[in-house]
Order: C-alpha cells, then sequence, then structure tokens
C-alpha cells in the first residue's frame, strides 16, 4: 500500500510548486504596480495644490504668468506655500532651499536631492525668478562690469536697470533699481525726465540682487555688497525698500555694512530710517554745485 502513496507525491510536489510560482508571479505583478500607484497617489495627494497657483499668486501680488515665483515669497510665505499649499514635506522646502540660496540653481530638474514626483510638481505650478521679465539688454564692459535691462510688467512700457560692479579685491557689488522712473524730476538725471510709473514691489527690488547673486554662486563667487543707487528715489518707496534690504542681509547673506541706501535728500523719511536702527551707508546725492 506504500507505493500507491508514493506516485501521489510528485502530484503534490508539482502542485506545490504552481502554487508557489502564482504567488511568485502575483508578487512580481504588485511589485510592477507599487510604482505607478505611489506616483498616482503622490500627484493625487496635491492636484488641489495645483489649483492653487493662481490664488497664491494674486494674494501675494506677485509678477509672474501661471505660476508662483518662490523668489519674491520671504521665507514665510515660502514656507507656507511649499508645506501648506503644496503639502511637501519640510525635507523639500530645506533641500529647495539650499539649491537656490546657497548653489544658485533656477531649474528645479536639476536639484537632485528633491524627488522626481516633487521636482515635477514645482515645475508645474512654481518658478524661480519671474518669468515675465524680459531681458532687454546684457552688457559687459572691459572691466567686468554687467549692466542689465528689464522689461516689467505694468501699464504701458516699463523698463528698470541694474548692475554688477566687480572690484579688482574680488568684491561683487550689484546696483539695483527700487522704481520705475522717479518722480524727483532732478533735471540732470536721464530717469528723473522719464517722470513716475510705479513703485518697485518688494520682491522685484529683492529679485534684482538675488539674479546676480545665483549667477555668482553658479561660478563660485559671493554677492559681497549691494548698493540702492539705480533707477528712483528709495526713500520715496520706503516700506518696500527696507523690506527688501532685510531680505538681502538675511537671505543673500550681504552685510549691513555693505548695503547702501542713496536719497536726493528726503529729510522726514531720512529720520524715520534712523529709527530703523539699522547698521546700513545713506549716501545723500548732490544736486547742486554750490550751497546758495
Amino acid at each position: 500500500m506504500a507505493r500507491p502513496e508514493n506516485q501521489q507525491e510528485p502530484d503534490d510536489k508539482l502542485a506545490r510548486l504552481g502554487n508557489q510560482q502564482e504567488s511568485t508571479d502575483e508578487l512580481a505583478q504588485q511589485n510592477q504596480q507599487e510604482p505607478t500607484k505611489s506616483w498616482d497617489k503622490h500627484f493625487t495627494k496635491r492636484r488641489e495644490a495645483w489649483n492653487t497657483t493662481l490664488r497664491i499668486r494674486e494674494k501675494q501680488k506677485l509678477t509672474g504668468f501661471s505660476k508662483v515665483n518662490l523668489v519674491q515669497l520671504n521665507p514665510s510665505e515660502l514656507r507656507a506655500y511649499i508645506m501648506k499649499d503644496l503639502k511637501l514635506p519640510r525635507s523639500v522646502l530645506k533641500q529647495l532651499t539650499l539649491w537656490m540660496y546657497e548653489k544658485g540653481v533656477e531649474d528645479f530638474q536639476d536639484m537632485i536631492t528633491i524627488s522626481k514626483p516633487d521636482r515635477a510638481l514645482l515645475d508645474a505650478v512654481a518658478t524661480i525668478c519671474a518669468d515675465d521679465w524680459e531681458l532687454l539688454a546684457n552688457r559687459h564692459s572691459k572691466d567686468g562690469t554687467e549692466k542689465r535691462a528689464y522689461g516689467v510688467p505694468g501699464n504701458g512700457k516699463h523698463a528698470i536697470e541694474s548692475v554688477l560692479m566687480p572690484y579688482d579685491d574680488g568684491r561683487q557689488t550689484a546696483c539695483i533699481s527700487t522704481q520705475v522712473g522717479c518722480a524727483m524730476n532732478c533735471v540732470f538725471c536721464a530717469t528723473g525726465q522719464m517722470g513716475f510709473k510705479r513703485h518697485l514691489t518688494t520682491g522685484e527690488i529683492f529679485e534684482q540682487a538675488a539674479r546676480f547673486a545665483f549667477k555668482l554662486k553658479r561660478e563660485g563667487k559671493r554677492l559681497s555688497g549691494v548698493v540702492l543707487m539705480g533707477m528712483g528715489e528709495p526713500l520715496a518707496n520706503y516700506d518696500n525698500v527696507i523690506a527688501a534690504i532685510r531680505r538681502i542681509q538675511k537671505e543673500l547673506g550681504v552685510g549691513w555694512r555693505h548695503i547702501t541706501l542713496s536719497t536726493v535728500g528726503l529729510v522726514p523719511m531720512i529720520r524715520r530710517l534712523a529709527d530703523e536702527r539699522l547698521s546700513i551707508t545713506l549716501a545723500i546725492s548732490l544736486h547742486s554745485a554750490n550751497d546758495e
């Protein structure tokens, strides 16, 4: 009677092998589906965030078309947008800030320490630097000075200028604008003859310096100074200018004493600036050959 039982053993083994093969096939199929499910889950979870882009842009009054310009968000606004609106983890915020301000990277796809799905999401809803600024001119002099003219949003044709000035000792100083045009009407000043168009926002003032800072970071250099001596009267756009100066010091790492504000001499605003207790340099522009 033992013989028939032994004859059944190969059939049992084949059945067990068949069951194992089915389990293996199911597991392989499941593993193949998991990346797709994970990817779909990632975007499904954040789909609502994609629809917040326009709302955030309008709320912050940023320049840019359909994407949020991350450079013009201050640290608290950037944290809220990344973690609350896009529902991305704090680690992404940390890496994003590192790539932007420590390495000068302006393309999300180059931020390789951020996952591909998160990079894809950021690329879909955000940008680094305003994508509606038109580079009207970019000129270089023999001494390395770089002068840029940007066309910026506004009613009519609006243009601003910013300059990067290198020095023999390695310093790199950015000269930035604070207004489109100027209302001071100084007869010797070309900007004054343009008339006043509008104030630049805090983000627009900051972004001029940030663009040069990012460029220098990619070249292994750093922005060491900022002078607010471009187009416009800084003290006539007081609140936006002071907020931009604070961001330049904190986020771009430019020391207080390496930031210079130039004014034609608006005395009430100079007194208000003194009350800020900022350790910046104040320059008074001379607009007469004598004191009479």
